[in-house]
C-alpha cells in the first residue's frame, strides 16, 4: 500500500507542476501581448496625430510623442518623413512608424512562439 501512496503522490505533484508551470507559461504569454497592445495603441495614437496635425504643444499630444519617439528611435533615417501643409494644419507621415509597428509585433510574436516551444519541451 505504501508503494501505491508514493507513486500516487508523485503523480500528483507532477501534474500540479505541469499544471503552474502551463499557467505561468499562459501568464507570460498574456503579458506579452497586452504590452504590445499597449505599445501599439500609443503608436495609433501617433500615428493619427500626425496626420491630422494635432498641436505638440498639447499635454496629451506631447506626452504620446515622447513615450513613442523612445520605442522609435531605433527606426528614425530609415524614410523621409512624408509632410503635407495646409493653410491651418501640418500633416506628417511617418513611415519608420509604420515599420516599427510591424518589428515590434513580429518581436512579440517571435517571444511567445519560443515560449511556447520551450513550454513543450518541458512537458
Amino acid at each position: 500500500m505504501d508503494v501505491n501512496n508514493q507513486r500516487t503522490e508523485t503523480t500528483e505533484r507532477t501534474e500540479t507542476n505541469v499544471t503552474n508551470s502551463s499557467h505561468g507559461h499562459l501568464m507570460a504569454r498574456r503579458i506579452i501581448y497586452f504590452v504590445l497592445g499597449f505599445l501599439e495603441a500609443l503608436f495609433a495614437f501617433r500615428l493619427v496625430f500626425k496626420i491630422l496635425g494635432a498641436q505638440p504643444d498639447s499635454t496629451f499630444v506631447s506626452i504620446i510623442y515622447s513615450i513613442t519617439n523612445i520605442f522609435l528611435a531605433p527606426f528614425f533615417g530609415i524614410f523621409r518623413s512624408a509632410v503635407t501643409q495646409g493653410i491651418e494644419v501640418r500633416s506628417i507621415l511617418e513611415p519608420q512608424l509604420l515599420i516599427a509597428m510591424v518589428v515590434y509585433a513580429l518581436i512579440a510574436w517571435g517571444i511567445v512562439k519560443l515560449i511556447m516551444i520551450l513550454s513543450a519541451k518541458n512537458r
